[in-house]
């Protein structure tokens, strides 16, 4: 059995201002590519399909072309999709009975009743089937009811709580499709920007990886960066794109799962994924780093850190002149360690739009305009109103 393991597509994201679009469409039109040359037994997308719970049209658009163009090659290819934590459960799955007549097989909800179970797909191949369990990101409370009182009180006894319910054949070869914080019991995973805003403070979404042993492959997403968790067969494919600076180094790629006999472990193939627009990080002088904007470089997603300890005049305008993409102007010489270093012996509690204000003539080396400040002003009310 081959299926191509995908998570974190964040279809419809920014980053700082800039649309992805271009890269994402690129990326995706890649892996059908792959896909017609692989013929893989199954495609299985394991959550964050969209980057907010309420995508643009634009966005939907793109992740409709991506499943139309995969559902042409012939043989048909099964598509199993999972719900993560950026994703609207009701969007996600709406139209999900009549994809399934295409294959393409939707869990965007955990089970709410206690007659309900995971969604479970059974493929075949040479070696018997392989049943697929679509396990969609939940909280604690999704799913407290199916339990007593008091058996759940935390995520780690929720997804434990929902797997006792299946009634998994261990004789078989599963495989689950999970978007949760899973950890090892030895080695914490490698977060990225990215995603760590979304990972609870204190570990308390946390998973202990040795909930899903019973998996002969545990299909992973949450984490951007592609790692292993706790053991080969549990694995994070990390996300098709760079969504930050700190995936610089990523290596982006399908990851291709083979499951061979029942008890054989799985042999993983990793086929490489990159966009037209890079994301990297520039160091230097300012002439220094003007100078390394050579090639395609000068089209990238780019973070510049200056180094000199004089400012330059109109340095940002300078950078914009060559780097199409400019993500975020830094300095860091001795002037600014030191500033750091005093701002960091009393950190001032600022109201939002005084924060706002700072990190707006930091960037900009600009004071606000009064429209500009009107309109945040009412960017800030909105948001407390929405809260309340």
């Amino acid at each position: 059995m081959k299926f191509f393991h995908l998570s974190d597509l964040h279809i419809g994201k920014v980053l700082n201002g800039y649309s992805l679009r271009e890269n994402q469409e690129s990326v995706l039109s890649r892996i059908v590519s792959y896909a017609r040359q692989e013929r893989p037994d199954a495609v299985v997308i394991c959550g964050d399909i969209y980057d907010k719970s309420a995508p643009s049209g634009e966005a939907y658009g793109i992740f409709g072309r991506f499943l139309q163009e995969l559902s042409e090659i012939r043989p048909q290819i099964p598509v199993l999709i999972i719900a993560g934590n950026h994703d609207s459960p009701e969007r996600l799955a709406y139209a999900s009975s009549f994809l399934e007549k295409h294959q393409i097989h939707i869990s965007a909800f955990p089970p709410k009743n206690k007659d309900e179970y995971l969604k479970k797909i059974v493929l075949e191949d040479e070696y018997g089937p392989v049943a697929f369990y679509l396990l969609p990101f939940l909280k604690p409370g999704y799913v407290r009811q199916l339990f007593e009182e008091g058996a759940i009180d935390g995520y780690e006894s929720a997804v434990r709580g929902v797997l006792r319910r299946e009634k998994i054949d261990p004789s078989i070869r599963n495989v689950i499709l999970s978007h949760q914080f899973y950890a090892g019991s030895k080695d914490e995973p490698k977060t990225c920007e990215s995603e760590t805003a979304m990972i609870l403070a204190g570990g308390l979404d946390r998973v202990d990886a040795s909930a899903l042993d019973g998996f002969d492959y545990a299909a992973l997403g949450h984490l951007h960066g592609a790692q292993s968790c706790g053991r080969k067969g549990m694995r994070y494919c990390g996300s098709p794109c760079k969504y930050s600076v700190s995936e610089e180094c990523h290596r982006k790629a399908v990851t291709v799962v083979k499951l061979g006999k029942k008890g054989e472990e799985a042999e993983l193939e990793f086929l490489p994924l990159s966009a037209p627009r890079d994301v990297r990080r520039v160091r230097g002088t300012l002439e220094e780093v003007l100078s390394a904007a050579g090639g395609d470089v000068c089209h990238d997603y780019v973070s510049v850190t200056i180094t000199q300890e004089d400012e330059p005049y109109r340095i940002r305008e300078r950078l914009e002149e060559v780097y199409d993409h400019l993500l975020e102007l830094r300095f860091d010489n001795e002037r600014t360690r030191r500033r750091l270093q005093e701002e960091g012996e009393e950190m001032p509690l600022l109201q939002p739009m005084e924060a706002f204000r700072r990190f707006f003539e930091a960037v900009r080396h600009a004071p606000m305009t009064g429209a500009e400040e009107r309109i945040m002003e009412q960017m800030i009310q909105e948001t407390k109103e929405e809260e309340l």
